[in-house]
């Protein structure tokens, strides 16, 4: 995660960024659906966790276009723990307490495993956050550190604390730090790298399980998903599932610098282009509809590019080939994920930087959220890129309850309905993770929703 606290100087007294008024009407009806169906929502959300339980923790990026609300991302090593509202942290060490009881129900301690090689304080802030909160949930926690180091190092962090990351080493099955053998481990490196030797075969419960990394993961399948349990949920309430659900499409192989796979890629935009404007006129929404070309696997918005029409992606120069070609640590994109794009019609008050709602999970608990504020993108742009410059601003009203004699468009209803959306894609994810701890091959499978019409 990016952010930079210096880029702009907010007035955080209102920091519930107001959808533009024009779009107000479109959004009432999705949350109107949400907040009067309630209890068959809660109902069926607790059916679905006894059949699948939820991944450890989570994060789940957001876009509220008015007449659409639905997830851009599913990050399920998530950092920013930092940027959420401290208010809350009661919620949030009972949700870690129930996590740790599912994962190992005797567990005294826990090692988190973060990131390999990163000095960006605000990452580390996070990881601070994080150590804070699993100890005041009961549990002795350190810090490993996937690193070659020889002895503890220690940061010094803007917010007066210091975090020091231990070397760590194996026993037979366990890993260590100094003595410290946890029942836990806690993941929070996504391996876009590939797996990590020392944590293969170990006898510690190793959350998120290390199948859930992104050498492994496939967002192709995550959306599919997320398509057939909002087609699910959406026929419970009487509402049409697209109004919760981005379209998706996949391309297969492709290779950016070599040049193949590019009429593949064109096609695609233009068979979801053509799918989007078809809804736009069914519901005479004037916006010009654009799409979302993302890496199958990887994080930090990095191999992301937009598209509102074949142009776009026809004949691109090296620069945007090689900004396509790799994402995190390296990893070669050889697959790719075409989304619908959904604007992000939120703004923060007279300046009008465009916002974003971002929700954090544990367990199968909504434990709060910021909304991502840029100072530099627009509507229809990647909000999370590498180098952005953005100002968290801590969710003020929980989302985990609704108000039902408030507005729709209340604050509180506003984050519950958030609320639903993100714990819709935490259980897309929960069956994704079902999927690859279940065995399933290397490759993205074609999963239920695999057009840009599927309803």
């Amino acid at each position: 995660m990016t952010n930079n606290h210096s880029a702009l100087q907010l007035d955080t007294q209102d920091s519930t960024p107001e959808l533009e008024a024009s779009y107000c009407g479109p959004l009432l009806m999705i949350e109107s659906h949400i907040i009067e169906n309630r209890r068959q929502i809660e109902t069926w959300f607790r059916e679905q966790w006894r059949k699948t339980p939820a991944p450890f923790y989570a994060s789940v990026d957001l876009r509220n276009a008015g007449y659409k609300l639905g997830p851009v991302d599913t990050n399920l090593f998530p950092a920013g723990f930092n940027n959420l509202n401290h208010s809350f942290d009661p919620l949030v060490v009972q949700a870690i307490q129930s996590a740790v009881e599912h994962a190992c129900p005797d567990a005294r301690g826990m090692l988190i495993i973060p990131e390999r090689h990163t000095r960006n304080q605000f990452y580390l802030e996070s990881l601070a956050t994080m150590a804070e909160l699993f100890e005041l949930a009961g549990f002795e926690t350190r810090i490993g550190s996937l690193d070659a180091l020889d002895e503890p190092a220690h940061f010094d962090l803007p917010s007066g604390r210091t975090l020091t990351q231990h070397p760590i080493h194996r026993e037979g099955r366990r890993i260590e730090v100094d003595g410290f053998s946890p029942c836990t481990i806690v993941l929070n490196n996504d391996l876009s790298g590939g797996r990590e030797e020392i944590l293969e075969d170990i006898e510690q419960t190793v959350v998120p399980p290390t199948a859930l990394g992104w050498w492994h993961r496939s967002k192709f399948n995550h959306f599919s998903h997320y398509q057939a349990l909002a087609n699910e949920l959406a026929g419970l309430i009487d509402l049409d599932p697209w109004h919760l659900a981005p379209m998706i499409l996949d391309c297969g192989q492709i290779d950016f610098m070599k040049r193949e796979g590019e009429s593949c890629l064109q096609e695609k935009v233009s068979e979801m282009l053509a799918a989007i404007q078809k809804k736009y006129d069914e519901l005479e929404i004037k916006e010009k509809p654009f799409v979302v070309i993302k890496a199958d696997a990887g994080t930090y918005g990095m191999g992301v590019m937009m598209a509102q029409s074949t142009d776009d992606v026809t004949g691109l120069n090296r620069k945007q080939r090689t900004r396509m070609a790799a994402s995190k640590d390296g990893r070669n994109i050889n697959r790719v994920l075409i989304q619908e794009g959904i604007y992000s019609f939120e703004r923060l008050g007279s300046s009008g930087h465009v916002a974003e709602p971002v929700l954090y999970m544990i367990d199968r608990h909504v434990v709060g959220g910021f909304y991502r504020v840029h100072t530099k993108k627009g509507q229809s742009e990647n909000l999370n890129s590498p180098g952005a410059e953005f100002v968290p601003l801590p969710f003020t009203q929980s989302c985990v309850t609704p108000a039902p004699d408030a507005s729709p468009d209340s604050d509180q209803n506003r984050l519950y309905c958030y609320g639903v959306v993100a714990r819709l894609a935490l259980l897309a994810a929960a069956r994704e993770q079902g999927d690859l701890i279940g065995g399933a091959s290397d490759g993205p499978g074609n999963g239920p929703g695999n057009g840009p019409a599927a309803d």
